[in-house]
């Protein structure tokens, strides 16, 4: 294994896996912390010992990316649509930061932060007044020293490179992830050409996250790797997928899904449908495998017994998990044994 003071990239290039960690927003929405509809992070500040601990549930669970909980902490997000909280971005996303450090330094782990799709883009604010957004961000996450950073959920490849090109203004790494499918973004680029674009624009690795279920973005990601490898360019992949089934949901995903977003549990993937999953990633040259919205930290732990051999280690969270099954033969029921 790479040396945990290795970087993603220096991972990536040597052809470690990364495992990122699970759904944040979904997870914290159920346990109380988090509003739908606004979807905005400010628990970080409110109750930082939840964050804290669902890091070390991802982290027990084989993570080895730890994102900082900074989905929608940008200014005009936390203004938006009467909105009227008293913690300011700064204060969310530094705490977001100090919080993905400090469980990251628990163990093999790095440290992320990213920035998502904006209001002031979807309200057709210019590009000089999107990318202060962003910079804004971006200070903190310069700060607070985070080991890379994530342009994730983008609807449109436009927003997408203003995003990574500032945040490559850093230095730092840069990944870019898209919440599209197959079909491309909703601008109608197709996937191939939305990654040749971002890697054009500095992304050094690139994907999708959300919106669709995990086969479905595993395909959206071959697209990428394919139109990227024929532009002659070069990048890494990544993958972090909805937890749920949704095949009947159009290119814009699960979003115009009758039971978004309280409902969607019957849809819910198994254990066994990530370890598919993760397989399927794998074979498609997929390096950096995690997953988005449902996802839960046994969900994680699929993808990282998936690859326990290309890995050379499980992680910890197994000890109270046979692999397929096996520990049901400790079950008091006969029948339930014999399974």
């Amino acid at each position: 294994l790479i040396s945990k003071r290795s970087g993603v990239l220096e991972r990536l290039n040597a052809g470690e896996v990364v495992i990122g960690d699970g759904g944040f927003v979904f997870a914290l929405e159920k346990r109380g912390y988090v509003k739908a509809g606004p979807w905005t992070p400010e628990v970080t500040v409110t109750h930082p010992e939840a964050v804290r601990q669902l890091h070390r549930e991802f982290l027990r669970a084989g993570a080895n990316v730890m994102q900082a909980y900074t989905f929608y902490a940008s200014d005009d997000k936390l203004e938006n649509r009467g909105q009227t909280l008293k913690i300011t971005v700064t204060q969310i996303n530094e705490a977001a930061c100090d919080l993905a450090k400090q469980v990251a330094g628990e163990g093999d782990a790095l440290a992320a932060a990213g920035v998502c799709q904006t209001p002031s883009y979807l309200s057709c604010k210019s590009e000089t007044d999107v990318k202060a957004v962003f910079k804004r961000q971006l200070d903190v996450f310069v700060k607070k020293n985070v080991d890379f950073l994530i342009a994730e959920y983008f609807e449109h490849v436009e927003e997408a490179v203003w995003a990574v090109e500032v945040l490559k203004t850093s230095g730092k790494p840069v990944a870019a992830s898209m919440c599209i499918g197959p079909e491309g973004d909703l601008h109608g680029v197709p996937a191939g050409e939305c990654a040749v674009r971002l890697v054009k624009a500095g992304a050094q690795i690139v994907g999708v996250n959300c919106h669709f279920d995990p086969m479905t973005c595993v395909k959206a990601v071959k697209l990428m790797k394919e139109g990227v490898e024929k532009s002659g360019l070069k990048a890494h992949y990544m993958v972090q997928p909805l937890a749920y089934h949704v095949p009947d949901s159009t290119y814009l995903g699960y979003t115009e899904l009758p039971e978004f977003p309280f409902a969607l549990e019957p849809r819910t993937v198994t254990r066994w449908d990530v370890h598919k999953y993760t397989r399927e990633a794998y074979k498609a040259g997929i390096r950096f495998i995690g997953g988005c919205c449902g996802f839960e930290p046994y969900h994680i732990r699929a993808v990282a017994e998936e690859l326990a051999a290309e890995r050379g280690i499980m992680p910890a969270g197994s000890e109270k998990h046979g692999m397929w099954g096996a520990g049901l033969e400790m079950h008091t029921k006969p029948w339930v044994r014999a399974r």
